[in-house]
């Protein structure tokens, strides 16, 4: 008979923290899913406004805007990791953060325009008030080390706050310049450890986050960026004034959208679950494979489904080169983010059905630009169905480990 596991985390019953047990898995609540309805929304909104303006300009302020909602999204969940969400003071403050991720969703298309400083400051709201609460939480029940780290946090998100503030009183390509120093500092505080003058800098040990309800956190994002797609897909198909012209592109979309699914989640994400769950340090793993590594896995769903709105709308049409960049653009984003994210994880080399698959698409850019926009979304989404069963046929000694790991798993 095993012993009956103990919390490893004493302190936290009595304040705001899990109390996490040794060989548990943190479960994901009900209060978490509620906060991230409001990122689908906000996932909407940015594929809406790329479609809207595929100049160069109108991607480079989408690609900031999505950088912003993944890292006001990410940082929650990391601070979800260790607070108990069972607690009301940690409701309550994620009901906080709903709401100004509500604002924020709202703002994304017009942050560039007239809502810039509703964007701003429900950003800064969220990242400065979140940090704010975690150094209260833990001077209630945390190491000194945590309450350090978090301090640290707090001191970055502020000065980049600033720099947020500033830049929504500005206009144009000063507003954009402001937003990209502001930006760069926050993606940059992982990196340098959030080292501060004076209070030295954090480690990956202070980051020590319960791997498996990170690892499910993140996969769930992904079904967000999936689930937006068909929700587009299913949207634009109902509205098309000519069904039968774009019944074909509709069966594409989807079976790419399905294709999408099977590449993450047929073993990937619980591969990922698997080696955070069993590493040294991870809070190592979630700063790379899950903070940073996820970002072109959901920006390539984004951009796919930006291609599968447009091939649902002008199937016959031949693609310009911004439609051509969205329709290659998105699956090869996704491709290369799974690639190095199951690399990362798995100690592997980088998976030669991924490889395969970037060079079809590499290949596919020669005719791009004289295929009409079906043909072209239909070949994407036959490239990712060859990667998909391609790695399903090579795995199926890695799937029949786990499906034993499983077995023995529940034997006990």
């Amino acid at each position: 008979m095993s012993d009956t596991p103990k919390p490893t985390s004493p302190a936290s019953a009595s304040g705001l923290l899990r109390e996490r047990v040794a060989g548990s898995h943190g479960k994901v609540t009900n209060i978490e899913l509620f906060f991230d309805l409001v990122f689908v929304y906000g996932v909407t909104q940015l594929s809406h406004t790329l479609l809207h303006d595929l100049s160069l300009i109108g991607a480079a302020h989408v690609l900031l805007l999505f950088l912003a909602v993944w890292w006001v999204w990410i940082f929650t969940g990391w601070v979800t990791n260790w607070l108990d969400p069972d607690r009301i003071a940690v409701r309550a403050m994620m009901l906080a953060l709903t709401f100004a991720g509500l604002l924020l969703s709202m703002s994304l298309p017009q942050a560039f325009g007239e809502r810039g400083l509703l964007f701003a400051g429900a950003y800064v709201a969220m990242q400065v008030g979140r940090s704010l609460f975690m150094v209260w939480a833990l001077h209630r029940g945390g190491s000194a080390s945590q309450r350090i780290n978090f301090v640290r946090i707090l001191l970055w998100l502020s000065v980049a706050g600033a720099c947020w503030l500033v830049g929504a009183w500005q206009d144009g390509t000063a507003r954009f310049l402001c937003w990209i120093v502001a930006l760069g500092i926050e993606y940059m505080g992982p990196a340098a450890y959030f080292y501060v003058p004076g209070l030295g800098r954090s480690t990956t040990a202070d980051w020590d986050v319960e791997g498996g309800h990170f690892a499910e956190r993140c996969s769930l994002f992904v079904i967000i960026a999936l689930g937006e797609s068909l929700v587009v897909t299913g949207s634009s198909f109902a509205e098309s004034s000519a069904i039968a012209d774009a019944a074909p592109a509709f069966v594409a979309a989807f079976l790419g959208c399905v294709a999408m699914w099977w590449i993450y989640f047929d073993l990937g994400a619980e591969r990922g679950s698997r080696a955070i769950r069993h590493a040294k340090d991870p809070g190592r793993t979630a700063r790379l494979a899950y903070t940073y590594l996820h970002l072109p896995i959901v920006a390539g769903i984004v951009v796919s489904a930006v291609g599968d709105e447009l091939s649902l709308s002008h199937p016959h049409a031949r693609g310009d080169l911004p439609q051509v960049i969205v329709l290659l653009g998105g699956p090869m984003l996704y491709l290369l983010g799974n690639a190095l994210f199951k690399m990362t994880v798995n100690r592997s080399n980088f998976p030669l059905s991924h490889l395969a698959g970037l060079g079809l698409l590499v290949l596919l850019a020669v005719p791009a630009l004289s295929l009409s926009v079906f043909w072209l979304a239909a070949s994407t989404t036959a490239v990712l169905l060859v990667v998909a069963v391609w790695e399903t046929l090579s795995l199926r000694g890695v799937r029949q480990h786990l499906a034993g790991h499983a077995e023995h798993g529940s034997a006990e």
